[in-house]
Formats: C-alpha cells, structure tokens, sequence
C-alpha cells in the first residue's frame, strides 16, 4: 500500500500547478475582460510563477520520493504536475528572454521614412497612452536592425486588385475592419492579442508603382513600450497571406 505521506506531497504539488496554471491564465484573461489592469494582470501572472516554482520543487521531491518507494502511481502523477508547474514557471522567462531579445518598440511598419498614417483609427486611439505619430528616425533605426525581413510588398497587380485582395487577407486574418477606403487605397483595422487582449491598430496602404501596387503596413500598439516582437509579426503574417 502506497504511502500516505507521499501522496499528500504528490497532491500537494499538483494542487500547486493546477492553482498556478489557473492564476496564469485569468492573469491574461482578467486584463482582457477588463476585470483589472493589464500591469495588475503582470502582477498576478508573476506570483503565478512563483506558485509554479513551488510546484516545482514540490513535485519533483513527490516524484523523488515517489521512484525511491517504487510507487508508480505517484511518480506518474507527479511527472504529471512537474510538467504543469514548469510550463507555468516558464512562461514568465521565456517573456523576459524574449523582451531582451528585440528592442522595447511598439510601431512597427514597411515604410520607416513614410510610415501609412491612420485616419478613421485616430478617434479610437484618443486615450490610448501611446500616440498614433511616429516615433522618428531612433525607432526606425531599432526596427531595421532588429526586423530587417518587413519590407513593402510588390505586387504585380493593379491598385484596385491589390485593395481587394488586401482587404480579403485582413479580414482572413481576423482583423476587425475600422475603415475600407478603395479611392485612397487605405485600409484601417484593429486586432487584439489571444491571451491579454492588447488593442493594436493596423492601416495598410496600397499605391501604384512600376511593377504593379506596393503595399505598406503598419501595426501599432495602443498600450506598452515594448510589444515582444507581436506587431512585426503580424506585418509578416499579413505580407504572406498577400503572397499567397
């Protein structure tokens, strides 16, 4: 018969992960039901961590003790909660690992010497702490060096086609369409991240040019200084759906 102190310290731990893992995902979640600030929501995801560290090192002193015993039972449960603790341990540090890997920027375009301008988004931006004019030549420089792939999009397609088919992609994509302007060739949309529900703003610009249309996107978050990498993702996400 199983041990009943290593069963309490295996249900131990994962009570642990399943507490954590629940915390982390209302972190992002609450932000995004407006149940509280996103920075509170930061707050709650960090001691959600700390949770899954606990889980941890719980679980792997159950799963220890549980091999030692040769009860397979807990071992199996506790590789369980060792699995769900570090996922929810890990989150955390891949942020940070990721935010010191691309520059604490948060507008992110194909044309840094004429970024598209928004127009019908400017309203829905009025108390958005950051603004809707670029950032000028220092942020242009941080997203060369650290985007170098988003660049225009030449399509061999006249202007009104490539509007078309812009519009399309967007709306594939799952934007919500804010203005649709096929006389100046302006396509206004906005988007939301999955988990924290981060409002960022997209215009996409169609002109003529030799080969056929250029296309120029530009994303821009609404709320943070950094946007690890989400806005020039987006552009090159949109950029292929284009190409295909």
């Amino acid at each position: 018969m199983e041990n009943p102190k290593i069963s309490r310290i295996v249900f131990f731990g994962i009570f642990l992960a399943v507490v954590s893992g629940v915390t982390a995902a209302l972190a992002g979640f609450g932000s995004r039901w407006e149940w509280w600030h996103f920075r509170t929501g930061f707050g709650i995801l960090r001691w959600a961590a700390y949770g899954g560290l606990a889980a941890v090192v719980v679980s792997g002193l159950g799963l220890m003790i549980s091999l030692r015993t040769r009860t397979a039972g807990g071992a199996a449960l506790a590789v369980f909660a060792l699995f769900i603790s570090l996922v929810i341990a890990g989150i955390p540090w891949s942020w940070m690992q990721k935010a010191k890997r691309v520059p604490p920027i948060h507008d992110i375009t194909t044309d840094t010497n004429d970024p598209p301008r928004f127009v019908a988004a400017l309203p829905l931006r009025k108390d958005a702490p950051n603004p809707a004019e670029y950032g000028g030549p220092d942020i242009a420089a941080q997203q060369i060096k650290a985007y170098p792939e988003v660049r225009p999009l030449q399509l061999s397609l006249p202007p009104a086609a490539a509007f078309e088919k812009a519009l399309e992609a967007a709306r594939s994509m799952g934007w919500k369409i804010v203005d649709a302007n096929k006389s100046e060739g302006r396509i206004e949309a906005m988007d939301r991240t999955f988990w924290f529900g981060f409002q960022d703003d997209i215009v996409i610009r169609i002109a003529q040019d030799a080969s056929g249309s250029r296309i120029d996107v530009r994303s821009v978050s609404r709320v943070g200084k950094s946007d690890m990498g989400t806005n020039a993702g987006r552009i090159s996400s949109f950029l292929k759906h284009m190409q295909n």
